[in-house]
């Protein structure tokens, strides 16, 4: 399906089926996609402030650039989601499933990732100051140049990550 700059704001978007549709540049603003399919969906610079995702599909989603902003993705699965420059902050990756991720120089600035899988996650040049990482699977994750002041860390998996941050 061809979404792209459709105006979603505050749509009921529950398991919704959007694998593959492209979705650049729509504004999802405070939409809810509980638990909606979005695997391999196009999100480029994308609106998703304050959106419900939790639970959502995102596989190998392309969320370049897209602004999620307090945007709730607990639960979430982006495994393999390609999330480059993306707008995190204050985010909620709670329990987020972020194996293998493409997060390099995303502003993660206060995102809640406790518990959050990041194992092999690309988190170059990426913003985690004051992030919540408690519990977090870093393992093998690259964290070169990542700012993690006031970062919080305890308990943290740090096995084997990459990079001197």
């Amino acid at each position: 399906a061809n979404l792209s700059k459709a105006d979603l704001t505050e749509a009921n978007l529950t398991e919704a089926n959007l694998a593959g549709a492209d979705l650049t540049d729509a504004d999802l603003t405070e939409a809810n996609l509980t638990e909606a399919d979005l695997t391999k969906a196009k999100l480029i610079t994308a609106d998703l402030t304050k959106a419900k995702l939790t639970e959502a599909d995102l596989q190998g989603a392309d969320l370049t650039e897209a602004d999620l902003t307090k945007a709730n993705l607990s639960k979430a699965d982006l495994t393999r989601a390609h999330l480059k420059g993306a707008d995190l902050q204050g985010a909620d990756l709670t329990d987020a499933d972020l194996q293998g991720a493409d997060l390099i120089e995303a502003d993660l600035k206060g995102a809640n990732l406790t518990r959050a899988d990041l194992t092999r996650a690309h988190l170059t040049k990426a913003n985690l100051k004051g992030a919540n990482l408690t519990e977090a699977d870093l393992t093998e994750a690259n964290l070169t140049e990542a700012n993690l002041t006031q970062a919080n860390l305890k308990g943290a998996n740090l096995k084997n990550t990459k990079g001197r941050f």
